[in-house]
């Protein structure tokens, strides 16, 4: 009963028989715990300092963390990079190629990769989209502005029909181009 109104309700049980009592109208604050196989949750009591306790220890993890990317950054920045100076004409042939328009997202993707590629320090840059969205272009182009300067480029995927599927669509792509596609 809530306000003297009977609510239907879901009961969360905690430690020490602990319950919450969530009606069903607020059901979505809830989330299933997922954990690997066989790993059973540690439950806390409610009003007990575990909560509190976890939260300061991921967060020293977190500021941890960071300051190891601020330094691995730093040191990385310290080190001269090579910076690649394509044939613009040759790599504009290759971008004029493309029989698809490139998205929003692939014209800035491919922008600040270049811009990465053209910079003397080591490029570190992670591209991530969903299926479909033009990663592979943008890697393709990546790829052809090393290899105009005389640089072998691997490109490493989770499996082989991935592999297979890159290989043929680097082969079309770089058909009419000065490089050599091979696994």
């Amino acid at each position: 009963s809530i306000g003297g109104a009977d609510t239907d309700c879901l009961m969360v049980h905690y430690r020490s028989d602990d319950k919450v009592f969530v009606p069903v109208e607020q059901l979505k604050r809830l989330k299933k715990f997922t954990s690997e196989e066989g790993v059973v949750p540690v439950v806390s009591k409610l009003g007990g300092t575990a909560w509190d306790k976890l939260k300061e220890r991921t967060k020293k993890s977190i500021e941890r963390l960071a300051k190891d990317l601020l330094r691995l950054y730093a040191e990385r920045k310290a080190f001269p990079g090579r910076a690649y100076r394509p044939d613009k004409n040759m790599l504009n042939g290759l971008v004029d190629s493309f029989v698809f328009e490139d998205t929003p997202d692939q014209k800035k993707a491919w922008s600040d990769i270049l811009e990465d590629l053209e910079a003397p320090s080591p490029m570190d840059r992670l591209l991530c989209g969903d299926v479909g969205f033009g990663k592979t272009e943008v890697a393709i182009r990546a790829a052809f502005t090393a290899v105009l300067e005389g640089v072998q480029v691997v490109i490493l995927v989770p499996t082989t029909i991935l592999a297979d599927q890159h290989e043929e669509t680097f082969t079309e792509r770089f058909a009419d181009f000065p490089a050599t596609v091979d696994s």
